[in-house]
């Protein structure tokens, strides 16, 4: 696969990039749904609910995290994670924006 040459694009573009990938994985809609769902920080029970090994949990943790959707912070041996809510927002936002800019027309195609 060829580069993607991103320094052509403008900021907001690569940003949406970035989270919109970051959330393109069924296992990482389903780890932020359950956030969201409880409403609180999450440490340990994604495992459980989610019958992913824990592994694979962390390696979506990790993309999550990166992405700066989700933040963590260390509570003894484990790390709980909740939604970082300025990035949620800006995405929310973001992709207002983006949908917002088609106007339907009835005769098109």
């Amino acid at each position: 696969m060829g580069l993607t040459k991103s320094e052509i694009f403008t900021e907001e573009q690569n940003r949406l990039s970035t989270l919109l990938k970051a959330i393109a994985h069924p296992a990482r809609i389903a780890i932020l749904q359950q956030i969201i769902k409880s409403n609180a920080c999450i440490c340990g029970d994604l495992v459980e609910e989610l019958g992913l090994a824990q592994a694979t949990i962390s390696q979506h943790l990790k993309e999550l995290k990166t992405a700066g959707l989700i933040q963590g912070t260390i509570e003894g041996v484990s790390v709980c994670y909740c939604i970082n809510p300025v990035v949620w927002k800006d995405l929310e936002k973001q992709l207002s924006g983006f949908f917002g800019t088609y106007n339907f027309k009835a005769d098109c195609c």
